[in-house]
C-alpha cells in the first residue's frame, strides 16, 4: 500500500531543479503548496513528504518555511552520501539529522542514503552496517539507495556531469546488486536491517527489473520501499498501464511514491528540472495519481449509522 507521497526530489540540487530559472525557489514553493493542497483534497490521511534535501541544509528549509511550504507537507526529508559526494564524514549522520530537527517540528525522514562500490565492494558493505548503526532510531523512515546498480548503457539523472568529474561514475555503483542482478557483499550486510531500513529503487519506463526487484524485497524482508512516478512519463503512450503494473508489483510493501520530473513540453525550458509553465498542472498530476493509487478510504458503515443517530 502507499503510505506516503513525496513532492519532488532534491529541490536544492540542480540535477532536479534548475536554480537559474528559479533562484529564490518561489516557483518551487508555489508548485509544492498547490500539490500539497491537491493531495490533501484527494486523501486527507495520506502523508505528504517534502522532496528530500541534498545537500542537507537547514537554511534551505527555513527559506521554504518562509514561503508557506511547510503548511502543506507533513514530513521533511533528507538525502546523504557522505562517502561519495558529500563533504562531511559518515559519523556526522546523527548531527546532520539534528540540524534539520532544530529548525522544524515536522518528522525528519532519510529517504535516500547510500554508499557506492565504485572503489570497493567491501567498503560498500561496511558502509551499509555503519549507516544502519548510525541512523536506525534517528529517523522514522530510512531508505537505502539502491537495490540495483544503474546499467552502464543508461544515463545517470544528473545535469552537472561535467562538474562531478570521475564522481559521476559512482552513480552506476550504488546498488546492493550488480547490473546483472548478482548480489554484492552489501546484500549480506543489509539483510539484518531490512525490516528497519527500507530500500529506494527508481524504475525507468517499462523497467525490466521490476518483478525481480519485488522478489528481492520479499526475500530480504523489506517492509518500506521508495520509488517514483514520473510526471514526464505520464505523457508516454501506455503510461497508466505501466504505472498500474508498477504499483501492483509493490502493493504488499509500505511504499513512498515520489512525484517529479517536468515533461519537456510543459517546462519553462525543455528539461525535467525546469519549473512547469503552469504549476497547477503538476498538482493535477499528483491528484490523479493519489485518486488512482491511494484514494480516500470510505468510512465504515457503522460510523455512518452512528452519525445518523447523533443527528
Amino acid at each position: 500500500m502507499i503510505e506516503a507521497v513525496k513532492i519532488w526530489n532534491e529541490p536544492n540540487n540542480k540535477s532536479h531543479w534548475d536554480p537559474l530559472l528559479d533562484p529564490e525557489w518561489d516557483l518551487f514553493a508555489q508548485m509544492t503548496r498547490l500539490a500539497g493542497q491537491a493531495i490533501r483534497a484527494e486523501n486527507p490521511d495520506l502523508t505528504r513528504v517534502l522532496g528530500g534535501m541534498s545537500p542537507i541544509d537547514p537554511f534551505f528549509l527555513q527559506r521554504l518555511e518562509g514561503k508557506g511550504v511547510l503548511d502543506h507537507v507533513d514530513v521533511v526529508a533528507v538525502h546523504g552520501f557522505p562517502l561519495d559526494w558529500n563533504l562531511w564524514p559518515i559519523d556526522a549522520w546523527p548531527e546532520k539529522v539534528a540540524e534539520i530537527r532544530a529548525v522544524t517540528d515536522k518528522p525528519v525522514w532519510v529517504t535516500e542514503v547510500g554508499v557506492s562500490s565504485f572503489g570497493s565492494e567491501e567498503v560498500q558493505a561496511w558502509g551499509v552496517k555503519k549507516t544502519a548503526d548510525l541512523l536506525i532510531g534517528q529517523a522514522p523512515r530510512i531508505h537505502w539507495y539502491s537495490l540495483y546498480d544503474l546499467p552502464r548503457t543508461w544515463e545517470a539523472t544528473t545535469r552537472h556531469k561535467e562538474a562531478e568529474g570521475s564522481s559521476y561514475y559512482r552513480h552506476f555503483h550504488m546498488g546492493l546488486l550488480r547490473e546483472d542482478g548478482s548480489p554484492k557483499p552489501a546484500v549480506g550486510a543489509y539483510a539484518p536491517y531490512a525490516a528497519r531500513m527500507g530500500l529506494c529503487q527508481w524504475f525507468h519506463f517499462h523497467d525490466h527489473r521490476l518483478d525481480d526487484a519485488a522478489a528481492w524485497f520479499r526475500r530480504l524482508g523489506v517492509r518500506h520501499v521508495r520509488t517514483g512516478l514520473s510526471w514526464a512519463d505520464r505523457y508516454r503512450e501506455g503510461a497508466l498501464d505501466w504505472f498500474d503494473r508498477q504499483m501492483e508489483a509493490l502493493a504488499e510493501f509500505e511504499t513512498t511514491v515520489t512525484f517529479c520530473f517536468t515533461p519537456e513540453h510543459r517546462g519553462i525550458e525543455p528539461h525535467h528540472t525546469s519549473p512547469p509553465q503552469v504549476a497547477e498542472e503538476f498538482a493535477e498530476f499528483c491528484a490523479e495519481m493519489v485518486a488512482r493509487y491511494a484514494p480516500r478510504r470510505a468510512a465504515p458503515v457503522q460510523d455512518h449509522i452512528v452519525s445518523r443517530e447523533l443527528a
